[in-house]
């Protein structure tokens, strides 16, 4: 790839304020994933859902996880608040402001119905929910969003079958179909003729793959699921042929650090992979996955592993914000734009 900008003369300090105030896209955030504690009392008390927790801070004291199963169980313990149009309204309307303060200009939110519909919640609820708060943040703010709708890796497959038959109706409300949830166990072969279905349908196809699970579960979902982006994929270095074929194929990989610290991935964002994935020339985006829970949203992700690791440079963070852009499910004109956009923040940083 080639950088129209010089780099050498962006200070730190300046390099962590363009990453601020940088236009980016976000490819891997879990909408449910952005519910934050004060939401999901107040939508508890509005539904009359009682809590395991006494409060917003004992709740914030369960975020200490050792794995991602222990994350999931607080996870799907938070969705349970969910239960009208309007609440999963004013959880997608709460990220949206927040990604916009972040200079998020488009965002590719990830949602999980069967969480809600095993609760009884109707696909319709969800979607519509989602659809709206998403009309209003292009309308009011200015933000261009698509719903990618994930299928839960730890169900089977006819579920995941049942479910995507069952969203066909607001076929219209969202362009893609993801894989997520317990990675360990679950191979991405599990759901390949789910995928290939919604291949027929035209969607554009992601899944995660390599976070805890093995570099063959990303060359699976490659080869097998066909998708076109790798959502983690930090675990590709353990197979040097795999990281030549994703470099060569320039296949993104949607990298989340804060939630890989957290989840115990890296014991450190000093210690993140991601200046290798870097110099292995591979198409790294950072994300936020599931920022109530896991310490920061985009921004954060950013501005925290930059920290971190000062051998990544300016030159890494045009990559990566650029690579958002060209990695996302829009209109080539779109991405053009914002990639304009881009170059003239970077480029009115004076020597």
């Amino acid at each position: 790839m080639t950088l129209p900008i010089a780099f050498a003369h962006i200070s730190r300090p300046h390099l962590l304020s363009l990453l601020r105030v940088a236009p980016k896209a976000e490819l891997h955030i879990h909408i449910e994933g952005s519910l934050e504690p004060e939401l999901i009392f107040e939508l508890a008390a509005r539904n009359g859902v009682k809590l395991p927790y006494a409060d917003v801070e004992a709740l914030r004291r369960a975020y200490a996880f050792t794995n991602l199963q222990s994350f999931l169980d607080v996870y799907y313990a938070g969705a349970s608040v969910l239960i009208t149009e309007a609440d999963f309204d004013a959880m997608a309307w709460a990220y949206f402001q927040r990604a916009a303060r972040d200079n998020v200009v488009h965002c590719e939110i990830f949602f999980d119905p069967q969480t809600h519909t095993a609760r009884g919640i109707a696909m319709g609820v969800v979607i519509r929910g989602l659809d709206a708060a998403a009309r209003r943040a292009e309308a009011e703010l200015g933000l261009s969003v698509r719903l990618i709708l994930c299928f839960l890796r730890h169900l089977d497959e006819d579920d995941a079958l049942a479910t995507l038959e069952a969203a066909l109706p607001w076929r219209d409300k969202f362009v893609g179909v993801g894989l997520d949830s317990s990675e360990m166990g679950h191979p991405p072969e599990k759901f390949t003729r789910v995928f290939a279905r919604a291949r027929e349908l035209g969607l554009r196809l992601v899944a995660h793959a390599g976070e805890e699970g093995p570099p063959a579960y990303i060359r699976s979902a490659l080869d097998l699921l066909r998708v076109e982006r790798v959502d983690h994929g930090v675990r590709c270095l353990e197979d040097p042929e795999l990281v030549a074929r994703l470099a060569r194929e320039r296949v993104p990989l949607t990298v989340c650090p804060l939630s890989n610290v957290k989840l115990c991935v890296f014991d450190d964002l000093g210690h993140h992979n991601i200046p290798a994935l870097l110099a292995a020339g591979l198409c790294v985006t950072i994300n936020s996955d599931d920022p109530a829970y896991f310490g920061g949203y985009v921004n954060d992700n950013f501005v925290q592993l930059f920290e971190s690791l000062p051998s990544l440079t300016a030159r890494d963070a045009y990559a990566m914000l650029r690579n958002s852009f060209e990695g996302s499910f829009v209109e080539d004109e779109d991405k053009g734009l914002w990639i304009e956009e881009l170059d003239t923040v970077f480029a009115a940083i004076e020597p």
